[in-house]
């Protein structure tokens, strides 16, 4: 092992393990909405397209907020800028659980009526704000450490967090659903967010103390380590630079940087518009199951660890998946490839009748999105650097995310339309016409990856074209 392969795995060892936990609370206060809709929306009053259009709002704040926020971080530096993310967004995703007392003030303010509804849709729209420039900033961050040739392991080592929130905020959400509701007047989706929205607060002080914004500043790095980790940094950034420097305007303006987010908006689409809907899919099929009854669990903390199970194998299927990709050095088909199998798969669960067989393409699905995903960020880090980078990234997460709103409102629109028409429903417990819409979504992204290629040469210093 070189000396600049043995610093690199000091500097994953010190930076990965945190940025995971980071991730994890940052993605588990965004989905555990999921599972509050399994009881927030009877007593609110929620219909499924009031729900899904709340969920989504979430990520027009995140849409307007990206880009200057990652701007913002590459001046200011990561540590204070990461930590204010965190701390703001613990702060409006605990507030979640007074809706109603928040409807009050708001009323009393403005003079008017206001609704739960409109209260739900102000938070998730200020959550998205909050939380505005998170993952594209840790994905800039990445960059400061890691250089291309091994960049995928470590971005799908910190997505594991992904899948992992899910592993253990399901069965966690689905037990504070059964076992909280009643304590010190409140319901069980408020707890929830009580308990799920502080770790942000605390992990988000605890920012300030632990991150260094980049190796020169890494004081537990011997000055040899820093010199060789920087020097192979530059040695990659001047590479880039020397084939092609893209000012922030021109990476904005960039037809791959709008075509990749394009693509990510329909890979995102397909992601949160079952992930959104997921915890209701599965609560749904156990219920016609009656396996809440042939086991005598809760039905929450059932649906809980029933979601456990596809996101436990999707987490392996990450971490083998993207050392693939750094050990082939290849990255267009190992994001093309996964994202039209899972596309594949999620359409046949969307047709079929057999509650066993759906759980397993649902399982094929998120194995093969999840592996994709990551590597999905090979492609804009290889040919971006300094504020294109911090911009272009932004730009393609933001747009993308906007796959965000529209995947689960489309969801919450045709179950709707299903219950007024009187359409069957199949074994996933959602129409067969919501699944396929996200399924075409997933095969749009890989397909939309495969016409815009990727340039090889842009990652390896010394490479020629």
């Amino acid at each position: 092992m070189t000396e600049v392969q043995a610093t690199s795995r000091k500097i994953a060892k010190r930076l990965i393990p945190f940025l995971i936990l980071c991730y994890f609370v940052a993605y588990l206060d965004r989905v555990n909405m999921g599972f509050a809709a399994l009881t927030m929306n009877a007593d609110l009053g929620f219909t499924a397209e009031m729900f899904g259009f709340g969920a989504g709002i979430f990520f027009f704040g995140y849409f307007l907020f990206e880009v200057p926020s990652n701007l913002i971080l590459e001046k200011l530096g990561a540590r204070i800028w990461i930590a204010r993310i965190m701390i703001s967004w613990g702060v409006i995703s605990t507030a979640f659980a007074f809706i109603p007392s928040i409807s009050i003030v708001l009323q009393a303010v403005s003079g008017g009526y206001i609704d739960h509804a409109r209260t739900f849709y102000l938070l998730r729209f200020l959550l998205g704000v909050a939380e505005a420039g998170f993952f594209p900033g840790i994905i800039l961050y990445l960059t400061y450490w890691f250089t291309a040739a091994e960049r995928a392991r470590w971005i799908g080592a910190f997505m594991t967090a992904v899948p992992v929130s899910l592993v253990i905020g399901g069965p966690l959400s689905g037990w504070i659903l059964d076992s909280f509701g009643g304590i010190a007047g409140l319901r069980g989706w408020q707890w929830m967010f009580i308990i799920e929205g502080l770790p942000s607060i605390l992990v988000g002080f605890w920012v300030l103390i632990y991150l260094t914004d980049r190796p020169a500043d890494a004081m537990w790095l011997s000055p040899d380590e820093r010199i060789a980790i920087q020097g192979r940094l530059d040695a990659e950034r001047s590479n880039r630079e020397t084939i092609k420097h893209y000012s922030l305007r021109e990476a904005l303006a960039n037809r791959r940087v709008l075509g990749l987010s394009a693509v990510y908006f329909f890979f995102v689409c397909g992601n949160y518009g079952l992930g959104f809907w997921l915890p209701q899919i599965i609560k749904a099929s156990a219920l016609s199951q009656g396996l809440d009854v042939k086991t005598g669990i809760g039905i929450y903390t059932l649906t809980g660890f029933l979601i456990a199970v596809p996101f436990a194998f999707a987490t392996i299927a990450m971490i083998l998946w993207t050392r693939r990709s750094d050990a082939k050095q290849e990255r267009l088909w190992h994001f093309a490839g996964p994202a039209i199998v899972g596309g594949l798969a999620l359409m046949c669960a969307a047709q079929t009748q057999n509650v066993m067989l759906a759980a397993v393409f649902l399982t094929v699905c998120s194995m093969a999105t999840f592996a994709a995903l990551p590597t999905f960020w090979t492609l804009p880090t290889a040919f971006l650097t300094g504020a294109a980078a911090a911009g272009g990234i932004a730009m393609i997460n933001s747009i993308g995310n906007l796959g965000g709103f529209a995947g689960p409102y489309a969801v919450g629109w045709i179950k709707d339309a299903s219950t007024k028409l009187g359409w069957a429903v199949d074994a996933t417990g959602a129409t067969g016409i919501a699944l396929t819409m996200l399924a075409c979504c997933y095969l749009m992204a890989g397909v939309g990856a495969l016409f815009l290629g990727h340039d090889k040469a842009m990652e390896i210093p010394g490479q020629s074209r």
